[in-house]
């Protein structure tokens, strides 16, 4: 299988997410466990909700609601057209 190939087995692709998922829970418990303070809490849940809300953008909004009929590849990708189409448009 080469590294570059896109992942198709239901379980190595449950497994990936679930990995995320535990790096999350681990970075946010070390993050409190270093500064254990309402402001972090707060902080952080603002900084994940935004870059939730970004990715939505580029894989969803992007997607949808511009027309643009080829989907990403990865969000270098989406952010590339970005930076294209705005080049473009001069």
């Amino acid at each position: 299988m080469k590294l570059s190939a896109d992942l198709t087995s239901n379980k190595l692709i449950h497994a990936k997410g679930f990995l995320f998922l535990f790096l999350g829970l681990l970075s946010v418990g070390i993050l409190l466990f270093e500064s254990p303070h309402f402001r972090t809490v707060l902080l952080l849940g603002i900084t994940i909700w935004s870059f939730c809300r970004f990715y939505y953008y580029l894989f969803y909004v992007l997607d949808r609601y511009l027309g643009r009929e080829k989907r990403f590849a990865g969000v270098c990708d989406a952010l590339g057209y970005l930076f294209r189409a705005k080049g473009d448009s001069k």
